[in-house]
């Protein structure tokens, strides 16, 4: 038998969507939780293992703790905002339990081993990059001088970085993550305002070709060399996910990009079709009509589309490998096709000015898409945009992304254009873009005819109306004592509409 093993994405601050699957780990004013599909592929490949997902189930550190007590092997996903309370934990968790050993896995650990080894006697080893198999050759028994992309201390005390483990490339080999979500999850628990409840996600690919500078995943975790499930592998899970939970209302493919290679969406488009699901998915702006026709016909009903800029040197600073007119055909194509869109946008990437976050806040007013989020640009460790704002020295003050509470704060500031002022705008693009009469008509119209959409539209409106009033209130008192409003205290006031609820 293996090691009994448990892999956590551990409890954090108050709704903090921590970092398993989170592409961007913040708390959210208006309660939102992904899956943890990175830690169901090994959980799926250990005999006695447990997939605990603390935050969405509300379990505690101190029930986390106890819990510890049962296990002989944890695997903790943590992430940069999260670590110093995951570190906090598993110290705790040790001392419970003398006997067991601990690895962490995730993008702040891949990129930061040895830091993050010295700062925690606790951890026993990290894994850098895809962790599948190296967690599951530990829990067999193989020793940690064997096992590829791991760190690690040697009896002297000294870091040891193993050589690095390839990318896994036969996808269909690894377990079904909804069979793991089946056994462990309760997929009640997990809400997206804009995606349909209750919803399932999963991935069909891994890694992601494109060169965002900004994009944490590809850069640290995932790879950019894309790899793909067979479509018949993704049409047996999705059947036998079907059969799971007849009442979930939409799949959610969650990968960096869904749809980037034409031949292979038709053929999986061909195979989802029969099922009669409906389903979301990622996208970027260069997917053709045809590919989207084939989507939409198999049932496709919402794509997530980064378009983060309306300026084209933005996009091009950012290497985004699009442009804003690809971009404005592409919305156009999905209109006429009756696909819904969710746009990301993001506020402070390199070269950005007033004059360009104009551009942007009335290019998206243009796209007039369903839903959007706006985030601050982040600069995480390791990624390219880290690197280029640490050499220039955008970063002011520390490097933290988060206050005490989970809440984004802004972190990168350039010559010429106040931290202050870009969340500032990050507000003012919330407001303009959701307080226009079609915005307010799409809402008002969804309310009417869907009574299940009624009551959580109106939950979340009080709490976006709540935390707009307490925002304006806040700022005008600091305007009154003469400081400057956007600053940290207005961010921690922030929460979703600074992180892109």
């Amino acid at each position: 038998m293996p090691l009994k093993t448990l892999f956590l994405n551990p409890p954090s601050f108050e709704n903090f969507d921590g970092g398993a699957s989170s592409r961007w780990p913040a708390t959210r004013e208006i309660e939102s939780y992904w899956y943890p599909v990175w830690l169901a592929y090994p959980a799926g490949m250990l005999e006695g293992s447990r997939l605990l997902d603390a935050p969405p189930h509300h379990v505690s550190a101190e029930e986390t703790i106890e819990l510890g007590k049962q296990y002989e092997f944890l695997v903790l996903f943590t992430s940069t905002p999260g670590f110093p309370g995951d570190i906090r934990l598993v110290t705790r968790m040790k001392e419970a339990n003398p006997k067991l050993k601990i690895a962490f896995v995730g993008p702040h650990v891949t990129t930061l081993p040895e830091r993050s080894l010295q700062e925690c006697s606790a951890i026993d080893f990290i894994c850098r990059r895809e962790f599948d198999y190296a967690t599951v050759e530990f829990a067999n028994g193989r020793p940690l001088s064997e096992i590829l992309g791991i760190s690690y201390r040697d009896a002297s005390g000294k870091v040891v970085h193993n050589p690095d483990r390839p990318d896994v490339q036969d996808l269909d080999a690894l377990p079904n993550v909804t069979d793991v979500y089946y056994r462990d999850l309760d997929v009640r628990r997990y809400n997206v305002p804009f995606l349909l409840y209750p919803f399932v996600s999963l991935y069909t690919t891994r890694g992601c070709p494109a060169q965002c500078t900004f994009c944490l995943w590809p850069q640290t975790l995932s790879g950019h060399p894309w790899r793909k499930r067979s479509a018949d592998a993704v049409a047996r899970e999705m059947a036998q996910a079907k059969e799971y939970w007849p009442w979930v209302k939409e799949f959610f493919f969650d990968d960096d990009t869904f749809n980037i290679q034409k031949a292979r969406t038709v053929e999986l488009c061909s195979k989802l079709k029969p099922l009669g699901l409906t389903w979301s998915c990622t996208s970027r702006v260069t997917t053709d009509y045809e590919t989207l026709k084939a989507q939409r016909e198999a049932g496709c009903r919402l794509l997530i589309v980064g378009y983060e800029s309306g300026d084209q040197q933005i996009l091009k600073n950012i290497k985004k490998g699009a442009t804003v007119e690809r971009a404005r055909q592409f919305t156009k194509d999905t209109k006429k096709l009756g696909l819904i869109v969710h746009g990301d946008f993001i506020l402070g990437l390199p070269g950005e000015s007033r004059e360009s976050i104009r551009n942007t806040i009335d290019f998206a007013k243009e796209l007039d898409v369903e839903t959007i989020q706006v985030s601050l640009a982040h600069a995480y460790p390791g990624t390219e945009l880290y690197d280029f704002a640490k050499k220039n020295g955008f970063i002011v003050g520390t490097e933290r992304m988060v206050d005490d509470g989970g809440h984004q704060l802004a972190q990168i500031e350039y010559p010429g254009l106040p931290r202050e002022y870009v969340l500032e705008m990050v507000h003012k693009f919330y407001d303009e873009y959701y307080f226009r009469p079609k915005a307010v008509f799409r809402i008002v119209k969804k309310a009417v005819f869907n009574s299940m959409e009624r009551k959580r539209l109106y939950k979340e409106a009080k709490s976006f109306l709540k935390l707009r009033a307490q925002r304006n209130r806040i700022a005008k008192e600091m305007r009154s004592n003469g400081a400057k409003p956007g600053s940290e205290s207005v961010a921690a006031q922030a929460s979703s509409v600074s992180s892109g609820d």
